[in-house]
This record gives structure tokens, C-alpha cells and sequence, in this order.
């Protein structure tokens, strides 16, 4: 039975970030590692990001985990027992250990029509997949209007690809900015070449040859060749279930990381923990808090015992826009923008009666760290005194 100081399940950006995170406190112990992909750990923003612009496949592999852990690809883990510690996978191996790390990440929510003819877009193998169906010329189907809509709509029509989006929505990224923004959005899109479908809801999709031909509940109906969707993802959690851990929309774990059992962590898009900043639980999917997160959860399985409470921000590129965000973007609370140029370069804030709870800097850089700062003051924060407050 292999045996471990430290075990981490997942092998993503949060399992490698642990990795280090380990090695700055115990440059000794050993470290194992169970991944279902058939890759060692990648960054995973370049899959609808700069692997489209040119950026090579090689420079997306992260190295904490290459020399400092023992990676067992291609494995699942199956079962958990916290009294022995010992992880059994799918082949029926047994891997004892001292710490656990939960780095299980999340899957994608799919359709219930369509099958495995729908590119549900997350993962490298994912990305392999569909980067030579945009060699030739194609028509695309975009389902979903978010980061991976959005995103990969961007880097497909870039291709000289044909591409609709379709979403339930009002407007690209509505989930996230202000209306005004969002409906910027759609028709900047449509501009650069996008049929933009907004507040379409995909009732079927029907395969005729080689073709697909998506219905939509309004009674719309567009033939493609390929579909995508990148319509949000699951937190994982079976395997802490099954193992009578804490679970409420992720495994809910403490300051500390650490999960409902001893000696059990968990980090990254899984876990649900508490902001003391926002004053929430929350679940983050991006991957700054996958990095700092993971990090930070393999120095308090070494014994650091140091809280997390960080902050995490999150960016994105849409064609020649791009913006970075801090906290919680909600556009259901009191939105400001602070334009420099009207939905093309400032900052959108969020408030909740005057209290600061999101920043979104639109085209402008560097400016995060002050971000952060600026949603930690107390306030109360006005249209007035935000007005010219960011770039610091």
C-alpha cells in the first residue's frame, strides 16, 4: 500500500499550488497525488484563453508537483475512510495517509439532450477536442453567455470561425455586470462578427448527418456543425459525502481549510468557506483562489495553521477588452461605473447600502491590490466619493 505524509485527490491548479504550499513548511514529507486526468497539473485559464493566441501547449504545465510528489494519473478516487485514512481508487489500490487535501474541483452541468456530441468545454483533453475542428471553416454553437461563452466565442471567431451564442439571458456576462454593460456586450460581439442570441433557451438538439440543428423554446431553430456549452459547473462531492463530510453547495471547511473530519482539507472550486471581508460563505471558481487557496491549504496541513482570507479576483479577455474583478459581482446590488470611456475603459462598483462589495476595473490594470483595499474600508461609499477613486 503506498503511503503518504500528505495525499491530495485532484489534479489541477489547486493540487499543484498545495504542492508548494507543503514544501514551504515540510521540504521532506512525502506527497502523493491521485488525478482522473491522464495529464500532470496545468493552468487551466489558456485552454479558452492563450492557446488560442499562439501561447504553446508545453508553457501550460505547472511544476510544483513534478519533482516534489509522486502523481498517480489516470486514477479515480472511490472511497474515503477517515478512520484508517486510507483512500482506496478505482482499481481497488489502498493509499494511507496523515493529511488529505479534497482538490476535486467541479464538472460541468450538461444538457439533457445531446449527448456526447456537445463539447462540455473544461479540461485540456477538452481542449484537444476541439482546437482542430477550427482549423477548417465551421459553424459553432455557443451555449452559454458567461466566462467560457464569452471566452471561447471570442477565440473562435478570431479563428474565422462562423459562431452563434445562445443564452436565457438578457446580455453577455449578465450574471455578472450591469445591464448597460451586458447589452454593450451583445452588440459588440455581433460587431465583431458574432450572431448573438440572447434570451434563448435550447429546448433540443437534433443530429441530421453531420449536422446539428438546435431548437430553441421561442420556436427558433440553427443548423451548425459543432456545439458547445459552457453552462457552470458542480462541485464534486461525492467523494466527501460518502465519507460523512460537510457538504452545502461544496465541502464547507474552516478558516482553516479543514474540512468536517480531522485531518481532512479541502480547496479550490469545491469548498465552500467563509469570507470575513464579505461577511459570506462562498464558493469561488477562479483561478486565483484556486492558486491561493491550494497554497495556502498545503501550508496548514504542514502545521502552519495560518487562516485563509483572502480576497480573490478573477479576469477575463473579450476580444481586444479585457477586465479584472475583486469580490462579489453582483449586478442585482447598486451598481456605479465610473467610466473613463463609456463601457470601454473605467470601473463598476457595488454596493450594498453603502457598504463596498465588488469592483470591476474594465480595461484597467494594476489596479487589484487597491481594489481590495478600497472594498475594505468601512465606508459608506456613495456615487460621489467613489467617483475618481480607482486607478489609485
Amino acid at each position: 500500500m503506498p503511503s503518504y505524509k500528505y495525499l491530495i485527490i485532484g489534479g489541477g491548479m489547486t493540487a499543484d499550488a498545495a504542492v508548494a504550499g507543503i514544501r514551504e513548511v515540510d521540504p521532506n514529507g512525502s506527497i502523493g497525488l491521485i488525478s482522473d486526468e491522464n495529464h500532470p497539473p496545468y493552468n487551466r485559464p489558456p485552454l479558452s484563453k492563450g492557446l488560442w493566441k499562439g501561447k504553446l501547449l508545453e508553457t501550460i504545465f505547472r511544476q510544483s508537483s513534478k519533482e516534489n510528489a509522486q502523481i498517480h494519473l489516470g486514477t479515480k478516487a472511490e472511497t474515503i475512510d477517515p478512520q484508517s485514512k486510507q483512500v482506496i481508487d478505482d482499481q481497488g489500490q489502498s493509499y494511507s495517509y496523515d493529511k488529505l487535501l479534497l482538490a476535486t474541483g467541479g464538472s460541468p452541468r450538461k444538457l439533457p439532450f445531446g449527448g456526447d456530441e456537445v463539447i462540455y468545454f473544461r479540461t485540456l483533453d477538452d481542449f484537444q477536442r476541439l482546437r482542430p475542428l477550427a482549423e477548417g471553416r465551421s459553424r459553432f454553437a455557443m451555449i452559454g453567455g458567461g466566462f467560457i461563452g464569452s471566452e471561447l466565442a471570442s477565440a473562435l471567431c478570431d479563428q474565422g470561425q462562423e459562431v452563434a451564442m445562445l443564452f436565457p439571458e438578457n446580455g453577455i456576462g449578465s450574471l455578472l455586470f450591469p445591464a448597460d454593460l451586458a447589452s454593450f456586450l451583445n452588440d459588440y460581439y455581433r460587431q465583431k462578427g458574432v450572431a448573438v442570441l440572447a434570451g434563448e433557451l435550447v429546448s433540443d438538439i437534433e443530429q441530421r448527418g453531420e449536422e446539428f440543428a438546435l431548437k430553441m423554446k421561442s420556436g427558433r431553430e440553427i443548423v451548425v456543425d459543432h456545439v458547445i456549452a459552457g453552462i457552470g459547473i458542480l462541485p464534486n462531492t461525492s467523494l466527501a459525502e460518502t465519507a460523512g463530510i460537510e457538504v452545502d453547495n461544496g465541502i464547507v471547511v474552516d478558516k482553516y481549510l479543514q474540512t468536517s473530519q480531522t485531518d481532512i482539507f479541502a480547496a479550490g472550486d469545491v469548498a465552500n468557506i467563509y469570507n470575513p471581508v464579505l461577511d459570506i460563505r462562498q464558493r469561488v471558481e477562479h483561478e486565483d483562489n484556486a492558486l491561493t487557496g491550494g497554497q495556502a491549504a498545503g501550508r496548514n496541513m504542514a502545521g502552519q495553521a495560518t487562516p485563509y482570507e483572502h480576497l480573490s479576483t478573477f479576469y477575463s479577455d473579450l476580444f481586444d477588452l479585457g477586465y479584472e474583478a475583486v469580490g462579489e459581482l453582483n449586478p442585482n446590488l447598486e451598481t456605479v461605473s465610473d467610466w473613463q470611456e463609456p463601457f470601454r475603459k473605467g470601473v463598476v462598483y457595488y454596493l450594498d447600502q453603502g457598504h463596498l462589495r465588488g469592483v470591476l476595473l474594465w480595461n484597467i490594470w494594476d489596479q487589484v491590490d487597491s481594489a481590495r483595499r478600497l472594498i475594505t474600508e468601512p465606508g459608506p461609499f456613495t456615487s460621489e466619493n467613489l467617483k475618481g477613486r480607482l486607478p489609485d
